[in-house]
């Protein structure tokens, strides 16, 4: 039996894709729980169940309980194939989950950076059957978080706290003085966690003046992030009619 899933991030972008998913037909939402994100993501998560009219699935790594422990446990943040995090807590969930004639769906927009993501992933990925409707349909990431607010739904918290993305906190992925500087603002404990973490793992995180530094680094008047702007336009507003 073939089954569609929709991969729900609690994200605002994976929200309206499965919502436009959904108007066109059953599927299943299934979200991997990496046991690191805002606590707002229960309040965002049971809303768009609501939004749904259907649960969303939950799984999880049976294996490690959170980022911290993979980080700790694995003695390895991120490199040049990426974050052990990511395929511990999202992908390993995900294969054990998946079956072979599954079709899939992600939440990827239309952003020139997701398009990317996007082609890349359908690249290492070549068996699986994959649809972005984002993507297919125009929309941004600050056209998704419209779509979330037009529709009645108020979008996870750190969009308003000046993220671009609701990942866990931190995100070992990002290298941007901006985002780490972001964290050092919003979540100290974090990141000071992260700062002595990544020293004694010797791992610079971050680039300032396009080299590797250590995110203690940052100047303490560096720059942050500014909130996405939501913009929902007339693709997005078709799409939200036709969602409806």
């Amino acid at each position: 039996m073939t089954r569609l899933l929709s991969w729900y991030s609690c994200g605002a972008a994976s929200a309206v894709a499965t919502k436009l998913m959904l108007a066109e037909g059953p599927c299943e939402i299934v979200y991997c729980d990496t046991g690191a994100e805002h606590e707002d993501n229960a309040r965002f998560l049971a809303d768009c169940e609501a939004w749904f009219k259907q649960p969303i699935v939950r799984i999880k790594s049976d294996k490690y309980a959170d980022t911290w422990s993979v980080w700790e446990k694995t003695r390895w943040l991120a490199g040049i194939e990426g974050a052990r995090c990511t395929d511990e807590l999202k992908k390993q969930p995900r294969f054990a989950y998946q079956k072979p004639h599954d079709k899939h769906v992600f939440g990827y927009t239309c952003d020139s950076a997701d398009i990317a993501r996007f082609e890349r992933f359908k690249a290492n990925f070549p068996e699986l059957s994959v649809r972005a409707p984002l993507i297919e349909r125009g929309i941004s990431k600050a056209g998704a978080i419209g779509f979330l607010q037009s529709a009645g739904i108020k979008p996870p918290v750190m969009y308003a706290l000046g993220f671009q993305n609701n990942n866990c906190i931190p995100c070992v992925k990002a290298t941007s003085p901006d985002y780490w500087s972001l964290v050092r603002l919003r979540f100290p404990a974090k990141f000071k966690r992260m700062a002595l973490l990544s020293r004694e793992l010797d791992v610079r995180l971050t680039r300032l003046n396009g080299e590797r530094a250590f995110i203690d680094q940052i100047p303490a008047d560096w720059p942050v992030t500014d909130p996405i702007a939501p913009a929902c336009d007339f693709l997005c507003q078709i799409a939200l009619e036709d969602a409806q």
